[in-house]
């Protein structure tokens, strides 16, 4: 055999090899927007003390009224100016706005996580849009006293490029009031399936938002109301105030990587509406437990499906406890909202400022057959 032979053969071998090899998997998105992280700073001369002069001088960004490209620490006048995932940030005074052209899927479910703090008037809120849709989302709470609070805001893609805008609808006396946004990110959301046997869809919540490596106080994922696409798929945020997606290199996750913390007392609940038979019986398991973030105190949860309720109390030291309760039910209709509460309200131990409650993990419902 001569050697042009056996080479022959071995670039037959590689193509049919690589005609049967599996396909590589489907690349998402998730990964911070073109200076999402504001450390491209604009150039000396498009900067009139700290406001951006010129609509594109912020690289990677569109900007239009009075944006501040700003530092963290003390600043003029006794503010300061926390920016805890970097050092620069935005700052949108009165009806200023920053947006950025976006690549993303046709139809799919996209999340923007983002980073934003108050600075001055009480009633700050930021309009966060895309085209076809916006939303006005309050920030008057400071829910991490660290100016660490992070959002989620969800959307379904009309197109596969979307121009983001960030707004400050404001109109304060000072003209330059109005929120930081210190970093800012985008993940595809994927549809998530049933696990064999559970109908609960992501009930280990290891599909959500994008959270932050560098520095997580968790992230803020608003109700219904505010954002009627969950980033949390499968799950509703019910009544006024957000839950808190965790991630476990920052927490105590019960188990995987994700879980959810209800922070809002008895201002929020997260349920998920399952099938079910009539008149059949089913079991819900769950986990609940603390953070390990210093929250403490008597904590409760209580679950609801169909006409049961359970109530789960217990003591937690801020150390990573947890435990799993189950609840068997009986399913009314075709369709059984599973809902979970916390009706008292927590702060972490020598921090009041930040605002904390029970972890919910692994939420499963099986039928339960006679």
């Amino acid at each position: 055999m001569t050697s042009s032979f056996y080479l022959v053969c071995f670039v037959l071998f590689s193509i049919l090899h690589q005609s049967f090899a599996a396909p590589a998997p489907e690349q998402f998105l998730d990964q911070l927007l073109d200076n999402g992280n504001f450390e491209l700073a604009p150039k000396p001369s498009n900067l009139k003390k700290r406001t951006i002069i010129g609509k594109y001088s912020l690289p990677k960004w569109e900007i239009s009224g009075i944006v501040e490209y700003v530092s963290g620490g003390p600043q003029p006048g006794g503010f300061y100016f926390p920016i805890p995932r970097g050092t620069h940030a935005v700052r949108l005074g009165n009806e200023a706005s920053i947006s950025q052209i976006v690549k993303v899927k046709k139809g799919k479910l996209h999340s923007i996580s983002f980073g934003a703090t108050r600075t001055c008037a009480q009633d700050e809120v930021l309009t966060l849009s895309v085209p076809g849709f916006s939303s006005d989302l309050p920030i008057q709470t400071l829910y991490s006293a660290d100016g660490g609070d992070t959002y989620a805001w969800a959307f379904i893609a009309k197109s596969d490029v979307v121009k983001v805008t960030f707004h400050n609808p404001g109109t304060q006396e000072d003209p330059t009031c109005g929120p930081i946004l210190d970093a800012i990110a985008i993940k595809e959301i994927l549809h998530p399936k049933y696990p064999k046997g559970n109908l609960v869809k992501n009930g280990d919540f290891e599909m959500g938002p994008h959270t932050f490596k560098n520095f997580s106080t968790g992230v803020l994922v608003l109700p219904k109301g505010k954002d009627p696409h969950s980033p949390i798929p499968g799950w509703i945020v019910e009544h006024a105030k957000p839950v808190k997606f965790i991630d476990s290199k920052h927490f105590r996750v019960p188990s995987g990587n994700y879980a959810v913390e209800l922070i809002g007392g008895r201002e929020t609940a997260i349920s998920q509406i399952i099938r079910t038979i009539p008149n059949q019986f089913y079991n819900l398991t769950f986990t609940v437990g603390d953070a390990r973030n210093s929250c403490h105190g008597t904590m409760s949860v209580e679950a609801f499906a169909g006409g049961d309720v359970l109530k789960v109390s217990y003591t937690s030291g801020g150390k990573g406890w947890s435990k799993t309760s189950s609840l068997r039910f009986k399913a009314l209709l075709g369709r059984t909202r599973v809902t979970f509460y916390s009706p008292y309200y927590h702060t972490r131990l020598y921090d009041y400022g930040h605002f904390c409650g029970p972890v919910i993990d692994d939420v499963k419902v099986y039928h339960v057959r006679k």
